[in-house]
This record gives C-alpha cells, structure tokens and sequence, in this order.
C-alpha cells in the first residue's frame, strides 16, 4: 500500500457513514410516515369511542325511558360550516306531552362508526312531532349517514 500522502482520495469512512444514515433517515420518515397516520388513526378512533361512551352514559342517565326509536327518524346528512349535521325528527304517538332522548350516529360509506351525539326533543306535542338538529363533535370527511343508536320516550 502507499504512503498516505500518495493514496488517491476515496470516500472516507464519515462520508460513508453519513450516507448510511441518510438512508436510515429516510427510511424511518417513509415509515414513519405510516406510523403517523396509524396513530393518528388509533388516536381517532379512541376519542370517537370516549365521545360514544359517554353519550350512552347520557342515555343511561334518563330513568323510566321507554324504548322509541320507532317514533324516530334520521334525515340526510349536509355540512353546517365544519360539522356535519342531520334533522332528527321524532313523531309522538301518545295522547301525552313527552319528551325523547335519542342517540344519533355518524357514519362513513363502510358502516364504521365516526361520531355520537345525543339530541334531547323537548315537549313534543300529543299526536304530533318535532324535529331537532344532530351535529357531529369534530369534522368528518367524506359521505356520511346519520341513523338513530337508540330512541328513548320519556
């Protein structure tokens, strides 16, 4: 081997290792990448399962609550600024003033759950109905459906 003063130049062990890294560098972003969006994912689908969960501990909250949701229907889904929205109108077949508590799902194309929320209709006329608006807790993309979880007359 020659005296180092006379080898030809070649990559030198730091430049070699910069490139190694370069590439684990890149390979940890294009897999991070898919761990980012699964967390984000897992993170979505555990606040929607909270936001659920706490929307039938509403529901469980209302005593004497006779089973509905055949008095109940759900209206096409449109967009109200950033939420999504659905006309829940319920018809009271009682010859008494009653009140319902309905718990309303979003839901994708896929029939996967994405939002709960309760509406409450108040004072809904013997013989008659009333109808009140189901908005979605956070943003949801892509088409959408509102159906009736569970009806509760009260």
């Amino acid at each position: 081997m020659p005296p180092r003063h006379l080898r030809r130049p070649g990559p030198s062990r730091p430049r070699r290792r910069g490139a190694a890294a370069a590439a684990l560098l890149v390979l940890a972003a294009v897999t991070g990448c898919d761990a980012a969006k699964e967390t984000a994912g897992d993170l979505v689908s555990s606040a929607t399962a909270a936001v659920a969960s706490a929307a039938q501990r509403k529901m469980d909250e209302i005593k004497d609550g006779v089973n509905a949701t055949g008095d109940v229907r759900a209206g096409p889904t449109s967009t109200d600024g950033d939420r999504t929205v659905a006309t829940i109108t319920a018809a009271n077949p009682k010859d008494t003033t009653v009140d319902y508590a309905v718990l309303v799902t979003f839901r994708d194309d896929g029939g996967n759950l994405l939002d709960t929320v309760v509406v409450t209709l108040d004072g809904v006329p013997p013989g008659g109905s009333k109808s009140g608006t189901a908005r979605s807790n956070r943003t949801l993309s892509g088409p959408t459906t509102a159906e009736i979880g569970q009806a509760l007359r009260h």
